[in-house]
């Protein structure tokens, strides 16, 4: 009876973060590997989702998927939004965010009263980590007087790109013109931009190209996000220094606290706590794990994988060109083919015409979702289609596997540019998709002397990437263990 009472005690007096990522399966990812991170250092740990999309996990991996472990578990906050027909698709964006921001800090209040409530049988809240989309939390932090971190989710590249908004106003050329948006006022070389390189307009994230910056509420958000950024208690990267070690220097420059690299995540999670690294998965989407085999059947290097991520939309033409373009490319793909990838459509693998299967049985797959780390590792890919989202540049990194570069929104347009031009693994897509334009850089990536050159780019980064995480002396490993430190822990 006294060793259950002394483990008890030791329970109530370990730190307590409490993470809470933003609704989007890019967000949940990056944060839960955080809170992993900080379970396996001894941490309690609650993690937030909204109902929303707790329903979701619960329909695509089961209850166990968020049943948690000792010390780690799972609540839940309303979004605000009223319920959708369909359950299973990604929120629009602007709604989900302008819902957030206006109804969720009293519900996220609610859910702190009652972890500090010495009835619940759980540690007093001691830390705060939050992404950036969910900064309202910087003042239930400030209310309870413990640290907030401010996770940045995307590449510091585009931390940069967004908090130099002024300086773009300053040059006159934010915000452009209705109908300025030509290639060429997009390809106008933007020099000098402090942590930045090389950068031209259309390289900066999409949102500096609102037309009516006042009244663009996802841009004067990213703004505020900016600020909170400034008054947390540090910021964290999913990145490592050898890739963004510069740009995160650039980001203190600017007034923030203190700039942590500690990823990649996953890799990270691996050496430090392998046990927990392929638990707690949270996936909104049932995996298709299916593919995996089809991949073991295939020659090294022979496969060209093509996923443009959980948000990233496409018309109905730009979705038939691409396929066209992976069938006269003549080389093996796994396409995933999200429900909602085409807009307006809620069955999209349907609109592939029966001629292009045709053509595509012998060396096509398409499926819905996949477990995307996976399919990268596999000796088998050679090339990767991607929207170049964070989370897919840094997991292509990690695996060694060069991109062909088609951003949509967002960062994505700066982590493109750095792939293809400061980094050297990737090669960019025209704005408007063409399927000679995709058959020809599918053939430069996969045989082409540029697509060789890349490839060994790539397995460099890999390298880098292993180094930055091994446990103990890599820099990631050594940051992680500082933000503990300085940051994290309760100080008596």
């Amino acid at each position: 009876m006294a060793s259950v009472q002394a483990a008890r005690s030791a329970e109530k007096e370990k730190a307590h973060a409490v993470c809470l990522p933003a609704p989007a399966q890019g967000h949940i990812n990056p944060i839960l590997d955080v809170a992993k991170l900080l379970h396996g250092r001894g941490f309690h740990v609650t993690f937030i989702n909204t109902e929303y999309n707790h329903a979701r996990l619960l329909r695509s991996r089961g209850a166990s998927a968020v049943a948690g472990v000792p010390g780690f578990r799972f609540a839940t906050i309303p979004d605000g939004l009223p319920p959708s027909e369909d359950m299973d698709v990604t929120q629009d964006g602007d709604s989900v965010c302008r819902s957030i921001e206006e109804t969720c800090l009293g519900p996220f209040r609610r859910v702190l009263a009652e972890l500090n409530d010495p009835a619940s049988g759980v540690p007093p809240v001691t830390c705060i980590i939050s992404d950036s989309v969910m900064s309202f939390s910087i003042e239930a932090a400030r209310e309870l007087g413990v640290p907030y971190v401010h996770f940045w989710e995307a590449s510091a590249a585009s931390y940069l790109g967004l908090r130099h908004y002024r300086l773009l106003v300053d040059r006159g050329l934010v915000p452009p013109p209705k109908g300025a948006l030509t290639t060429e006022y997009l390809d106008t070389p933007v020099e000098d931009v402090p942590g930045l390189r090389n950068m031209r307009f259309r390289d900066f994230p999409t949102l500096v190209r609102a037309t009516d910056p006042d009244g663009d509420f996802m841009l004067q958000l990213a703004l505020r996000q900016m600020e909170h950024a400034t008054c947390a208690s540090a910021v964290i990267l999913n990145s490592f220094d050898d890739l963004e070690g510069e740009e995160a220097a650039a980001m203190e420059a600017l007034g923030i606290a203190k700039v942590y690299t500690i990823g990649p995540l996953p890799l990270l999670l691996a050496s430090s706590a392998p046990c927990l690294s392929s638990a707690l998965s949270l996936s909104l989407w049932m995996e298709d794990h299916g593919c995996l085999p089809w991949l073991d059947a295939k020659e090294p290097g022979s496969v060209v994988y093509v996923n443009f991520g959980s948000i990233t939309v496409m018309t109905n033409e730009e979705f038939l060109e691409l396929a066209w373009g992976l069938a006269h490319s003549r080389r093996h793909f796994l396409w995933i083919i999200r429900p909602d990838l085409v807009n307006g459509q809620t069955q999209a693998a349907a609109l592939l015409p029966p001629e292009f299967s045709a053509t595509t049985a012998d060396r096509g797959l398409v499926a819905s979702w996949c477990p995307q780390k996976e399919v990268l590792a596999h000796p088998a890919v050679g090339a990767f289609i991607t929207h170049s989202g964070w989370n897919s540049t840094l997991e292509s990194i990690c695996a060694g596997v060069p991109v062909i570069s088609w951003p949509s929104c967002g960062d994505q347009q700066t982590n493109c540019r750095y792939q293809c031009n400061e980094w050297g693994v990737g090669l960019e897509m025209e704005c408007h998709v063409r399927r000679d334009s995709v058959r020809g850089l599918v053939t430069e990536l996969m045989e082409g002397d540029r697509g060789r050159e890349m490839r060994k780019k790539a397995q460099e980064w890999k390298e880098k990437a292993a180094k930055a995480t091994t446990k103990h002396s890599g820099s990631s490993h050594r940051n992680f263990d500082n933000l503990l430190r300085d940051v994290l822990l309760p100080r008596p």
